[in-house]
């Protein structure tokens, strides 16, 4: 699991410049000329935490619209610019697993190919659906050992990433401490059956396979290998906190036994099971979205940080929420009622496609429960892999715990039903 741009620490070594920024504005508006601008400030993406696939900028512009005789036009836009990490260990992992390549080509591509799939295939008054990422205004990819050179000031490759800060249209993290609310998870649930809903709505209707479409994607030997080495690295740690906690020796021994299988079982649970295959965001917990309350007592939901992009299982990215981001009493309690929002949303958006999953690509919600359930397990080790993020933070702590006596007790670290 990654951080988001409000875990991330700045760049000392390129300060932006208004030349830079005039580029960027330019590409925005799709004018050569006419732009001015009056002031701009640069702050780190955020105060606390690192974010190891990316050094985050956050950047306020005030600028003009010069039009001759008429009064100009004066505009603010707040933006998010993420960077290659300056730290070399980091900047290598980020660039040789393309992470910043697969984020990039998001915005370039994948969503432009959403956003005109919907317009062709879904009529109007059937209502559009929301898809709920930032915009971005400009992107530059220089893959590793590229000898292309930077817009503006830097002397290094760099690969950038421009979005629209949503905190300035009133989005807040979520408190990873206490979890997401009933709202909150509503709501990011909502936002990713859209992603999912519209990609294979693109599949099937345009008869197209998306790995080949979009040969970016995290493939299913590069991700195994890159979570097979977190999982090792979290996984001794796990030990060693589970080791001090009396009565949990049922489920070191169950973990154990797992440990020789992770690699296989990642590959096999990351693998998407036809005809439901689609796109996935495959790092989807709280720290990757942003919330907004709205008047209806409802929770709008922005998906950041589409580094870990994938052909996967749907499921895949809703046992990662439910299980990393929710607190236990609520995880236990709603899940179902979760799982039926989900599945009637789905189902819903796919037969504005006039696609039926039910009767044309044979899926239920008991096929669901059943995806799900396995997919529960590849959530587990995702979580191991990152493990340090919960230990030591006494609320993420228990829900590890609840989440592993749980598991233990349904079978699932026991592997029934999970391949």
């Amino acid at each position: 699991m990654s951080d988001t741009e409000e875990d991330s620490t700045c760049s000392d070594s390129w300060p932006i410049n208004e030349d830079w920024l005039m580029e960027v504005l330019k590409k925005h508006h799709e004018v050569r000329s006419g732009i001015k601008i009056t002031e701009f400030k640069v702050k780190q993406g955020c105060q606390d935490g690192v974010n190891n696939l990316s050094d985050i900028l956050s950047v306020s512009v005030a600028y003009e619209f010069e039009r001759g005789e008429e009064d100009d036009v004066r505009q603010n836009l707040d933006i998010v610019i993420k960077l290659l990490p300056q730290d070399p260990f980091s900047r290598f992992f980020v660039t040789e697993a393309q992470f910043d390549l697969r984020e990039i080509k998001f915005y370039t591509s994948i969503l432009p190919d959403l956003m005109a799939f919907q317009e062709q295939h879904i009529p109007k008054d059937h209502g559009s659906m929301v898809i709920s990422v930032p915009t971005c205004f400009y992107t530059q990819y220089a893959p590793a050992g590229s000898a292309q050179q930077s817009l503006g000031s830097p002397d290094s490759v760099e690969s950038i990433l421009v979005l629209e800060d949503m905190r300035s249209l009133g989005y807040k993290g979520a408190n990873f401490t206490s979890g997401l609310t009933i709202g909150q998870t509503e709501g990011a649930i909502r936002a990713i059956v859209t992603i999912h809903a519209l990609s294979l709505g693109l599949k099937i209707k345009k008869k197209v396979d998306l790995n080949e479409k979009y040969p970016f994607l995290f493939q299913t030997t590069r991700a195994t290998e890159s979570y097979q080495q977190l999982v090792e690295q979290g996984m001794p740690q796990l030990t060693r906190f589970l080791e001090h906690k009396p009565g949990y020796e049922n489920e070191l021994k169950a973990l154990g036994r797992i440990r020789p299988k992770t690699k296989q079982l990642i590959e096999t649970l990351l693998q998407p099971i036809e005809p439901m295959g689609l796109i996935t965001h495959t790092d989807f917990w709280c720290n990757n979205l942003l919330f907004r309350s709205e008047s209806d007592r409802t929770d709008s939901c922005t998906i950041l940080d589409w580094q870990m992009v994938t052909y996967s299982r749907p499921t895949n990215d809703l046992a990662l929420l439910l299980i990393s981001s929710i607190p236990s009493d609520m995880r236990r309690q709603h899940t179902a009622r979760l799982l039926d929002l989900y599945y009637g949303a789905l189902k819903s958006y796919c037969l504005k496609m006039d696609v039926d999953i039910e009767a044309d690509l044979g899926y239920s919600r008991n096929k669901m429960d059943w995806e799900y359930r396995q997919s529960l397990l590849l959530a587990l080790l995702l979580c191991i892999g990152s493990v340090d993020i919960a230990i030591g933070n006494p609320a993420a702590e228990q829900r590890l715990l609840d989440v592993l006596r749980d598991f233990y007790d349904e079978g699932i670290l026991g592997l029934e039903g999970c391949v």
